[in-house]
């Protein structure tokens, strides 16, 4: 598997030292942590509201010791920062073709040979958008891993990992559940977030 930031040695060590002296400086707890069956999970990443979310995603992630891959639009990972991205942990995802993307994140969990967390984001974008994608959960119920309730509140900056979420199949009641657990928080630009229907 690709090396990332969060395989990388000195560098992981050197940037959770940072991670931590900078959350705690500008005010920022980080809660939660994952259980050990969840080493492979799929995270949700809401609200996505800005692209201050990916560092502090990042710096959250070395906190509380996580292995994430997370999911990005092509152009994010177009030369000259394209290898930078992926060494991130980025994955590039375009949006305008109709690809296997659960198959295949399903099968990137399943054939890892160590913790790895996927990070989705369910809005799919940056934007307001009333409706969440569900690809995430499908991604979970085929890789057969929970998924786990991370969170980032702008409003009272904190952040972490709430409760794990298993998918009963029900799509919609469990869309209904997850989307009420994330209804109190605030992304940084919380207009452009919709946790109801």
């Amino acid at each position: 598997m690709q090396r990332t930031i969060f395989t990388t040695p000195i560098v992981n060590t050197l940037l959770r030292s940072f991670s931590i002296g900078f959350l705690k400086l500008t005010g920022w707890r980080v809660e939660g942590a994952l259980p050990a069956h969840a080493a492979r999970s799929v995270l949700i990443a809401a609200p996505h509201t800005s692209n201050w979310d990916l560092p502090y995603t990042l710096m959250v992630a070395f906190t509380l010791r996580l292995n994430i891959r997370w999911m990005g639009k092509q152009s994010l990972f177009r030369a000259p920062f394209g290898g930078v991205m992926r060494w991130l942990g980025g994955i590039s995802v375009n949006r305008e073709q109709s690809t296997n993307l659960v198959a295949a994140s399903a099968h990137a969990i399943r054939a890892a040979d160590g913790p790895f967390q996927l990070i989705v984001p369910p809005e799919g974008t940056r934007s307001k958008t009333r409706y969440w994608k569900t690809g995430f959960y499908y991604i979970a119920r085929e890789a057969q891993v929970p998924i786990v309730m991370a969170y980032m509140d702008y409003e009272r900056k904190l952040s972490g990992l709430g409760p794990l979420f298993e998918p009963t199949g029900d799509v919609d009641a469990d869309m209904a559940t997850i989307k009420a657990f994330y209804a109190p928080f605030k992304g940084k630009n919380a207009t452009q977030f919709e946790s109801t229907d």
